[in-house]
């Protein structure tokens, strides 16, 4: 009877976890099923399950149409979203671990002030942002697509907690060895920190990489168009050119599987061991 049980709720996780996974899928197929479509197929009042005919000159279409730059904006967003994250988890370590382990009597205060810059609203600082960036001459140009978005708030939040239980064993040999706060973050600190580190990066290289209002303001230049700006340009109230707006989601979105398919081990362990819950 017990087995009789036990295979039955295996049987019915099973299926709702099926049921899960063609639900996820869904957007993904509806991606491939439009790029892979023409314009009449898509508009069409009837429903196919796939199109007559896999139409893979759409590819070739995106990548060839004058009017937007798709492999330029490919390239801008990749190199945005890989200096940010660098750049973000440089940062956001450097004073997460500060905060966490440097002596220093104003460091409740400095960290409360941090954690106080979330509650402000993006809207708040989005024009004084504009105001500085346009002042320097960055306007058009990858430094000001990249260096106002370096610091988070955020991931120095999760890096603090983490730092505040790590190991002290490991710090304190360290130290004893010679090695002052610099070399024992770059030389212990950070190669026992894969887990939280690939965490965060994954989730400020998502963030970066689909931001769309400061990249559309900022990048005012075609040749500085990011993919979600280059997204915009095919529904205008000019022209809506669909199946091109499907093959460019479907590509759009390849980076970010991958990444994810490459770190998704170190997600969840990263943030358990941040400490987020204490």
């Amino acid at each position: 009877m017990d087995d009789a049980l036990v295979r039955t709720g295996r049987a019915l996780r099973l299926m709702l976890l099926t049921a899960l996974a063609v639900l996820f899928l869904i957007p993904f197929y509806l991606l491939v099923r439009g790029g892979l479509a023409s314009e009449e197929e898509i508009t069409a009042p009837g429903w196919t399950l796939f199109p007559a005919g896999p139409h893979w000159s759409n590819v070739r279409e995106l990548f060839t149409d004058p009017d937007v730059p798709m492999a330029r904006a490919l390239l801008n967003s990749s190199l945005i979203a890989v200096a940010t994250t660098l750049g973000t988890l440089l940062l956001a370590s450097l004073a997460g671990y500060g905060l966490a382990r440097i002596p220093y009597r104003h460091a409740d205060a400095v960290f409360y002030a941090i954690l106080g810059t979330l509650l402000v609203p993006a809207a708040v600082t989005f024009v004084p942002s504009f105001v500085l960036v346009s002042s320097l001459g960055w306007v058009s140009s990858l430094r000001g697509l990249i260096v106002p978005t370096l610091f988070s708030a955020f991931a120095c939040f999760v890096f603090r907690q983490y730092f505040l239980g790590f190991p002290r064993e490991l710090e304190d040999a360290a130290q004893v060895d010679g090695l002052g706060y610099w070399r024992t973050y770059w030389r212990v600190v950070v190669p026992n920190s894969r887990p939280v580190f690939a965490a965060v990066g994954t989730i400020v290289f998502i963030g970066a990489w689909n931001a769309f209002l400061w990249p559309l303001v900022i990048g005012q230049g075609r040749d500085s168009w990011t993919v979600q700006v280059a997204l915009s340009t095919f529904t205008t109230a000019q022209t809506v050119q669909i199946h091109e707006l499907f093959v460019a989601a479907a590509v759009s979105i390849l980076p970010l599987l991958l990444v994810f398919l490459l770190l998704q081990r170190y997600i969840v362990a990263g943030v358990e061991r941040s400490g987020i819950d204490d």
